[in-house]
């Protein structure tokens, strides 16, 4: 008996890549990893009071401390209109104050708030638990290939774009 050629192929045997993706499985991979490690992390901030990025934020403002706005939307290297909501929210959540820079009235001044110490280290907890969910399974030298790989992966993509003004 003939096979009928219009007949849909059966999943099962299918690949586990899709068609198009099969030209760059790695590229396939860090995308589904991406996505999945940015699910897990919102989970973790949801309980802080966070959505995933505004901690990225919160990062930059704790260590470096009172930077103009627009220092810090290059500095996370997102959409400024993102940046502006984000801060807004976190403002309104007490985490940020924002006022006109001394030097130029035109400029935006943001600063992590006192009140957001505490969230500094509730940020430091999820992160720890997040690396350890994601990495679970691997052994410390395991670890510190994939950081060596991923580090090199990220050289890569950084030739390819205007730079990475958040990496390190």
């Amino acid at each position: 008996m003939k096979a009928d050629s219009t007949a849909p192929a059966d999943p099962a045997c299918a690949e586990a890549l899709p068609s198009a993706a099969r030209g760059g499985p790695v590229s396939h991979a860090v995308s589904r990893i991406a996505r999945l490690h940015r699910i897990a992390a919102g989970r973790l901030l949801k309980g802080l009071g966070l959505y995933p990025g505004q901690e990225l934020l919160m990062m930059h403002l704790w260590d470096g401390g009172a930077v103009r706005q627009s220092e810090l939307i290059k500095a996370v290297d997102l959409d400024p209109s993102t940046v502006t909501k984000m801060l807004q929210r976190l403002d309104q959540a007490g985490h940020v104050s924002r006022r006109p820079d001394p030097d130029d009235r035109r400029a935006v001044l943001v600063e992590a708030t006192e009140d957001s110490c505490g969230l500094h280290a509730s940020v430091r907890s999820a992160w720890s638990s997040l690396e350890e969910h994601t990495l679970a399974g691997l052994d410390p030298a395991e670890r510190a290939e994939l950081a060596r790989l991923l580090a090199k992966v990220e050289a890569n993509l950084c030739q390819e774009t205007d730079g990475c003004p958040g990496a390190g």
